[in-house]
């Protein structure tokens, strides 16, 4: 079982999401103490970050270091359309 380490700048983009996508949140990121059958986990390459947990429109990057995971940074993904290229 794996330990939750969350970085001070992801602690401050957790605090800024809705009070209704927060818990959400948590409750996936707590899911990664049994990283091994985490549902959502997609590992990254050529990327700065290990993996990367897709919870509605928020990806939350981690790494994995000695076994325990270590929350980095929370992206909220928005919509695309034509004027997004």
């Amino acid at each position: 079982m794996a330990t939750i380490e969350w970085k001070r700048k992801a602690i401050k983009q957790l605090s800024k999401i809705d009070s209704v996508q927060r818990p959400k949140i948590v409750k996936a990121v707590k899911s990664l103490e049994e990283f091994r059958t985490a549902n959502n986990v997609k590992p990254l390459s050529n990327h700065q970050y290990d993996y990367r947990l897709r919870v509605g429109n928020y990806r939350v990057m981690f790494d994995v270091i000695n076994g325990n995971v270590e929350i980095v940074m929370i992206q909220e993904v928005k919509k695309r359309d034509e004027s997004t290229y």
